[in-house]
């Protein structure tokens, strides 16, 4: 086998392969022969076809086989024998593979980039401090309160954060349209799920009255038809629910597994569990950092078949957690993340390959047991991991990535800075303050 490659890229590749003729021609007679036993034809007896009669008929077709075969073969043999780190399968052109001739093809396709990791002592990490305060403690346990509110019914008028049942029938210029008209619709006053000017429209209305009122539909309304459109809709109220929050007893503390219903038991239980979460929220931020900043010092060429792969899985992740399909929306749409995540991953991949990084079972063991604390029947989530590969790889992708953090957070320079818990959890309402 003769083999040349020419670098027409910085990760793009061209390799002419030539199979010598006898080779192919072997195997196209080995299989000729085998099915001369076979094969039925018109006027000879089963298993008494003449050779050349097989040969005149299936050679051609034969061939195709065998050279079909031969290449992705011959092509990793080729690949292997240059050291090449192919990525993706080749784009092959066959340029001959007739009788008697070698077997000739040029492969295009890209390998997977050197990479040199440097300058990780150049990136600059800050690293929240922060701690699960009284108030912090007392401000979670109303959250809970609330998320276990009940309704009562009141005369009084509606207000934000009621639960009121109304009638509305809507229209655009005199006119009825789609999805306009309801009856007994429930809705939470302050929630957010309907438009703005609706559930102000509810507020201050008492049970047995009625009003009109202008609703305007936003430029980016998802119905085409009602975008940047004021409608007038006519209010009925049917009811009004005023929220009712549950003490903080017995009775409700055991509905979260505290069996001694003790407020202490159950505040230190809440704090238990805040603190975990502040040090996940804590954990993702540096990650963030650290992956951003790996991202930012590394310029490479990222292989284009392995973009293409995570958009399809991001493709397919993405029509798990919304329930809907998007295989007809654009590639485009998914590849800033797709290549995002590969490059990350290239990068990863690397720093464990050039120093060397063991995965710590120890480590593996203590973040599954972390997960399993969050879930009613630890043990059970527990056996079903460590009996499901793939979902055990997971955690052990997890700590890899805890240990790369680390690794680069022991070259660079790394500051302090005092959070409060609530900045931690929500970086977002953070930036949007600022």
């Amino acid at each position: 086998m003769q083999v040349s490659v020419e670098t027409t890229g910085n990760i793009d590749r061209k390799m002419t392969v030539a199979l010598p003729a006898a080779q192919v021609d072997q195997e196209v007679e080995k299989r000729l022969k085998s099915m001369a036993g076979r094969v039925r034809i018109d006027g000879f007896r089963p298993g008494k076809v003449p050779f050349n009669v097989v040969k005149k008929r299936y050679a051609e077709a034969t061939r195709y086989e065998v050279v079909e075969k031969l290449l992705g073969a011959t092509f990793q043999q080729a690949a292997s024998q240059e050291q090449l780190r192919v990525a993706g399968l080749p784009e092959i052109d066959l340029t001959s593979m007739e009788e008697g001739k070698d077997l000739e093809f040029v492969a295009s396709f890209q390998v997977y980039p050197d990479i040199t990791i440097a300058g990780v002592e150049t990136l600059s990490i800050t690293r929240p401090v922060a701690e699960v305060g009284d108030a912090d403690l007392d401000a979670m346990i109303e959250t809970i309160r609330k998320q276990n509110k009940d309704w009562q019914e009141t005369d009084r008028a509606a207000e934000v954060g009621d639960m009121v049942k109304v009638d509305f029938d809507g229209s655009i210029d005199g006119v009825a349209f789609e999805g306009g008209a309801a009856q007994d619709y429930s809705v939470e006053l302050g929630a957010g799920r309907m438009l703005k000017d609706f559930e102000e429209g509810l507020v201050g209305m008492k049970a047995g009255e009625e009003k009109v009122i202008e609703v305007a539909f936003p430029e980016g309304y998802h119905a085409e038809d009602l975008k940047g459109k004021t409608a007038q809709f006519k209010l009925s109220m049917k009811q009004v629910r005023a929220p009712v929050l549950p003490e903080v007893d017995a009775d409700f503390i055991t509905k979260f597994g505290v069996e001694s219903g003790s407020v202490e038991d159950f505040r230190a239980e809440v704090k238990k569990n805040m603190a975990r979460e502040l040090g996940n929220a804590i954990k993702t931020q540096l990650k963030q950092q650290v992956m951003d900043g790996l991202s930012d010092l590394h310029v490479f060429d990222i292989p284009k078949a392995l973009i293409s792969d995570e958009i399809r899985y991001i493709r397919d992740e993405f029509s798990q957690n919304t329930g809907s399909s998007a295989d007809n929306m654009p590639d485009a749409l998914f590849a800033p993340q797709a290549e995002r995540r590969v490059k990350l991953g290239l990068l990863v991949g690397e720093i464990i390959r050039q120093h060397d990084l063991k995965r710590d079972q120890a480590r593996v063991d203590a973040m599954l047991e972390s997960l399993a604390a969050t879930y009613e029947e630890p043990a059970a989530l527990m056996d079903y991991y460590r009996g499901n590969r793939q979902a055990m790889q997971t955690i052990e992708a997890a700590v890899m990535e805890e240990m790369i953090v680390e690794w680069v957070m022991g070259k660079a320079t790394v500051t302090d800075e005092n959070r409060s818990f609530d900045s931690v959890m929500n970086p977002g309402k953070q930036q949007a303050q600022a």
